[in-house]
């Protein structure tokens, strides 16, 4: 059974996997060695090109952090707790219910990546407050739906090239999300995932003796300070009028942008669109703020990395590496091959670069040659370097830093059972874009 083969994968994951931080620093130290061992630049023109590139992703790196902490805001909606509460009461039991996380948790990363790991988490721990089910299982299929969010309507590898004006664009265009998103090979995916995840972690469910329960009186959350207002200003913060107003407004231009005007999804209209949601169901200025402040920690990685991410990308094209790189894959692939390989190696680089939006700085100058050189579809290579970078996600702690937050666990609780999820959606996800028409 599966809930047998999980076990054995949580210490190795444990003793030898550091902070993403680490990785992030380790990648830039070997990419600018093997820059100056492997090309013809000189040492300082390898650091020259590294420090010029450090700032050239601010505006996208603006982008990537917008988009998790606007779908954590939304998340942390009243609204949205009180129907996590009501759904939670359909699993009554430990299958049902381990099921039953693992589709919401799929459907809200689809959404939103940050609105999906922040939903798994808050309905795994409203479904462990009333049903006896092993806790670390339930928020590992919290986690699962996480691997999806690429292929979803905030994946950022899409909707940034969809977008006017991004860092590809003279090289590739502007790709629509109908080639992307909404092509069939992704919807594929999409239904492939949402059918073999919820049944992976069912019978996964360890048996009565090896479960790990959690006491649900831990679960409960403080409710937030009554708030008494005793000077002027704090009525505008209360204002449901000005909340929900300024909410009201930025979704009645959404609702033009994307029915009038015939407007698309992009990285920026995804942001509107929660930020404008968040408000209006926030209700208050101050409960707006509230829930920023709750969101912003979880966007520390980002602030702190993609930099470092624009450096090392800086050096791949200003040496020559990435053009290098390139020319290996079209040595081994074909048109047909090269997602596949794309899809490998970008879950391979995922685990130094735990960014969709900082993974694609640093491959697409690698791939986008490539797939021109070899006349492969761009689309299916770029969703393909999407879904290498959602998948071993599973096994990347980076992204599990929020859900394990709010559920109160650490990375080596979850681990062994997402090592498993790891394999059986690689499998699958490779097997698509290699054979799916």
């Amino acid at each position: 059974m599966l809930n047998k083969v999980a076990s054995p994968f949580t210490k190795l994951v444990e003793r030898y996997l550091p902070d993403p931080f680490i990785f992030v620093i380790l990648l830039t130290i070997i990419t600018l060695v093997i820059a100056n061992l492997a090309t013809p630049a000189t040492t300082l023109e390898v650091i020259t090109s590294w420090g010029s590139g450090f700032w050239n992703l601010l505006s996208f790196a603006m982008q990537m952090l917008l988009v998790l902490v606007t779908g954590y805001m939304l998340a942390s909606t009243s609204l949205i707790s009180m129907l996590l509460t009501k759904l939670a009461t359909l699993a009554n039991t430990a299958p049902k219910a381990i099921i039953l996380v693992t589709f919401i948790s799929l459907l809200a990363s689809w959404l939103n990546w940050g609105f999906g790991l922040v939903i798994g988490a808050l309905f795994a721990k409203a479904i462990a407050k009333q049903t006896r089910v092993d806790y670390r299982l339930l928020v590992a299929s919290a986690y699962s739906g996480f691997v999806v969010w690429h292929g979803g309507l905030a994946g950022s590898v899409p909707l940034t090239i969809a977008s006017q004006g991004h860092f590809s664009q003279a090289t590739m265009g502007i790709i629509g999300t109908e080639q992307t998103l909404f092509a069939g090979f992704n919807i594929a995916i999409l239904i492939g995932l949402f059918i073999i995840m919820p049944l992976v972690n069912r019978y996964m469910l360890p048996s009565e003796k090896d479960s790990v329960y959690v006491d649900p009186s831990l679960l409960e959350n403080t409710p937030p300070d009554k708030v008494t207002i005793t000077r002027p200003a704090q009525h505008l913060e209360q204002s449901k009028l000005l909340g929900m107003g300024i909410g009201l407004i930025g979704l009645a231009y959404l609702g033009y942008y994307f029915f009038i005007a015939g407007g698309g999804l992009n990285l920026n209209s995804v942001i509107a669109l929660f930020l404008f949601m968040a408000i209006t169901l926030h209700q208050t200025p101050h409960n707006v703020l509230n829930s920023l402040q709750q969101a912003i920690p979880s966007g520390a990685g980002i602030v702190i990395q993609f930099p470092f991410y624009a450096g090392i990308m800086a050096v791949m094209v200003a040496t020559g590496l990435a053009q290098q790189i390139s020319q290996g894959f079209i040595a081994i692939a074909d048109a047909d091959s090269l997602p596949f390989y794309s899809f490998i190696s970008a879950g391979l680089v995922n685990m130094f670069v735990p960014s969709g939006g900082g993974q694609w700085a640093v491959q697409a100058p690698i791939v986008i040659p490539a797939a021109q050189e070899l006349g492969a579809d761009i689309a299916r290579v770029a969703m393909a370097v999407a879904w290498g970078d959602a998948w071993t996600n599973l096994i990347q702690p980076f992204w599990a830093l929020p859900v394990l937050a709010i559920a109160g666990l650490k990375a080596k609780d979850i681990m062994g059972f997402c090592v498993v999820q790891l394999i059986i959606t690689g499998v699958f996800i490779s097997l698509m874009l290699s054979f799916y028409p």
